[in-house]
Formats: C-alpha cells, structure tokens, sequence
C-alpha cells in the first residue's frame, strides 16, 4: 500500500515515519521547500526521541520520501492524511483553514477511489465539511470516502506511542474505508492493540474528550496542591493514595507549575468553544483552563513571596520546554516565569538540554547556560520548571556553593523537602507542607 501524509510537523512526520516502519510505502507532502529539502537530507526540525534514526532507516530502505508536490503523492496512494495545524482562533475556535485548503488540493488530483483521513485534531463536524469541500471541488464527480483517525502522541514518547498505543480510532462511514484502514493498521493486531470503529462524529470528539479529561487531572491534582500547603498535607502521597485506586489511576497526578505544549490549552478552549457554539455548559473543562491559568500565577507568587525585592537580582531556570523529552516550549509555564521576572528586573541565566534554540527566538535578553552549573553559578535563587532526567541528580553541594544564596524552588517535587533543607538550602516546592 502506498499512502500520502500532507504536512511534516510533529503528527505528520512521525506517522509517516511509523507507517514506513510498518512497511508501507509513503510520501511525506509539505509547501514549505526549505524543509522538505532538510528532511531529505535527514535533519529533523524538531527533537523527539528515536525519531531521526527512524527517518534516515526508512529512507534509505525506500520507504519514506518527502516531496513538495502535493500532486503525484495524491495520485499514486490509496490512503491520505491530512495531518497539517488546525491553531486556535482568538475566541478559542480550531483555525481550520489549512485542513481545508488541503482538501480543495486534494479534490482537484483525485483520479480514482481514494481514503481521506483526517490525522489532525478537527473539530466535531470537519468530516462532513470536508466531504462537502471535496465534493464541490470535483463537481461530485470524485470517489472518496472521508475518515477520522486522531492522534494519541505523548510529545517524549511518541515513536512508542504510535508503535504500540493503547488503541486506535477509526471513524468511518463506508465499510470499505474501514476495511482499508484495518488492513493500514495491521501490525498492530499482533499486539492486541483495541480497534474503537465508530462513527465520524464520535471519533473526532474522542481525541477532544480524551486530552480535556487529562487536563482535568492535572488541575485538580494542582488545586489539591494548593490546600495541601495550607493544611500541613504532602501531595505527593496524596496522589499516591489516589492513584493505587484502579478507578482513578496514577498518571497525570502530578503536581506543578501547571500544563503547557502545543495540545492541552488549544484542546481545551477548542472543545469549550464547541460546546458554546451549541450552547452546552462544560463547567468541569472550563474550571481546569481557568484553573491552569491560576497555577502558573500562584507559582510566580511563591517565588516573589520568597524572593523578596528581586530588581537586579539573578535567577537560575533549570528547564524550558513543558514537559522533558521535547524541545516545545509553546504554553510552557517556564516561559510566563521567566516574562514576569523580567518585569521585576531580575537577571535570567537558563537551561534546557533541547529548548534553548526555541526560547531565544522568544526571549533574547537571557543567558542561556551551556550546563546547569554554568546557569546555576552566582545566582540568588534557582528555578527547577522541567523535570529533565539530568536535573533530578544535581551535585547540591557543588550547587550550593555555586549560588550566591541558596534559595531553591522546585516546581516539580523533584527533590525531598527535609534532604534540601538539612543540606541549608531555603527550599520551596509544591503542595508538600505549608512550604
């Protein structure tokens, strides 16, 4: 089979890769030439784990290629995904001009049966507006069938992900499409891999559902922080005590500084902005954006509390991105931090193992360190906002003498509370105790 994937940013590269993988033939589609000849020659535009050597393998066994002309990649495969950026309108809303305008190129090179599948995260009801562009385009001449498969990749781990998820969603109305798309997915039956089919509608509203009940998790756990330092309580086991409870499960209880990156808040408003459309109430969705947006507040508050009068005081930012593992910082709570303390004239001296190339086209007035050492050397206090691998074992003697003072904050619960403060560090974390 050979199959088309318009668009190589995070979705469409790795599922173009991972298909390839799989065996299939495909060709990656971009307008942007510049990356599509950087592609060719093997260079990745942004940092996800395995996935560089997964590329140049399956280029060099002819699987994958990656081409600027939409046209022929269109012609010669049965499957095509649609996997380009839907960002959000001001109101919130998914901006759905790119996924639409591929559709319009779509529907002008179609010769013959073709499987349209919609990859990137489409409002509910983009399926049925894509089959109407479509079959305008063609003069209702085309044979096609549309289908929604999301997307469930964890930025960090999304070569595992796609390899070996915890399901597939297939949304179509055509028993052959589906046929075609079982057959695509294939390998995974090997692994027992769950195969949800339903409907279009459902499956797009799956992947909305599915990311805002995630982020209701992390604001409730963030929430529940808060009391905790208020009540003497650690969050830590809190949300252990939770999480044993097979009911309630113990990933995403993890407090901090609150969720970032490129899918929680546009999902989020993107899904409440439907809702309203329809005029539906989703008040649980809406207290988690509301709250998030408090949490990267009362996190800057902790450190102006404790900071005293910051003007022309150094700070230490370990970690930029909004989660490890990648080099995406946009949304990430290290990024509001770091605007604000500029504001207070504080002096910045930063690190991140992948971010800092992204961060400075963002924020240019900073150090940015060539180790954590080198950021944590004669600073009046530390930041720790990324829970990086490298940062959880600090040398804390070398880090203490390095410091002009040693005030840490540690948004992530990184370290233990009495350890830091028997070593003399002023420590500060989140929800273990009333510090």
């Amino acid at each position: 089979m050979h199959i088309g994937v318009i668009g190589t940013g995070y979705v469409g590269l790795v599922t173009g890769a991972c298909f390839a993988e799989f065996g299939v033939m495909v060709t990656c589609v971009d307008n942007d030439a510049s990356k599509i000849a950087s592609l060719n020659r093997g260079e990745i535009p942004f940092f996800e784990p395995g996935l560089e050597e997964l590329v140049k393998r399956n280029m060099k066994e002819d699987r994958l290629r990656f081409s600027s002309e939409a046209e022929d990649a269109i012609k010669s495969s049965l499957v095509i995904f649609i996997a380009v950026g839907t960002p959000p309108r001001g109101d919130g809303s998914a901006d759905l001009s790119y996924v639409e305008g591929v559709a319009c190129q779509i529907a002008k090179n179609l010769d013959n049966y073709k499987v349209i599948v919609t990859k990137s995260t489409v409002p509910v009801g983009t399926g049925k507006k894509l089959r109407e562009i479509i079959n305008k385009e063609s003069n209702g001449k085309a044979k096609f069938d549309v289908v929604s498969n999301p997307e469930f990749l964890r930025e960090g781990a999304a070569i595992e992900d796609f390899m070996r998820p915890n399901r597939v969603v297939i949304g179509s109305e055509s028993d052959q499409a589906t046929a075609i798309m079982k057959d695509l997915y294939g390998p995974l039956y090997l692994i027992e891999t769950p195969i949800v089919i339903t409907n279009i509608e459902t499956a797009e509203l799956i992947k909305y559902a599915s990311n805002s009940f995630l982020a209701v998790k992390i604001s409730f756990i963030n929430e529940l922080a808060n009391l905790c330092e208020q009540v003497g309580a650690d969050v830590n086991i809190v949300a252990k005590g939770m999480g044993l409870d097979k009911r309630i499960g113990s990933k995403f209880l993890h407090a901090g500084a609150g969720y970032g990156g490129s899918c929680f808040p546009k999902d989020t408003r993107a899904l409440l902005s439907l809702a309203n459309d329809r005029n539906i109430n989703l008040s649980v969705v809406s207290a988690s954006v509301s709250a998030n947006d408090v949490q990267k507040t009362l996190m800057l508050k902790k450190i102006k509390d404790a900071g005293g009068i910051l003007k022309d005081k150094t700070f230490a930012i370990l970690g930029l991105s909004f989660k490890p593992n990648t080099d995406d910082i946009r949304e990430a709570p290290a990024i509001y931090i770091i605007e604000e303390l500029l504001k207070e004239g504080v002096k910045i001296k930063a690190y991140d193992p992948t971010s800092m190339h992204n961060a400075s086209l963002v924020i240019k007035d900073i150090y940015y360190a060539k180790d954590p050492y080198d950021a944590l050397n004669g600073v009046d206090a530390v930041v720790l906002i990324t829970e990086w691998n490298q940062f959880r074992n600090l040398d804390l003697d070398k880090v203490k003498s390095l410091m002009k003072t040693p005030l840490f904050f540690d948004l992530r619960n990184v370290y233990e509370p009495i350890k830091m403060r028997d070593l003399g560090f002023e420590f500060y974390c989140v929800g273990r105790g009333i510090k």
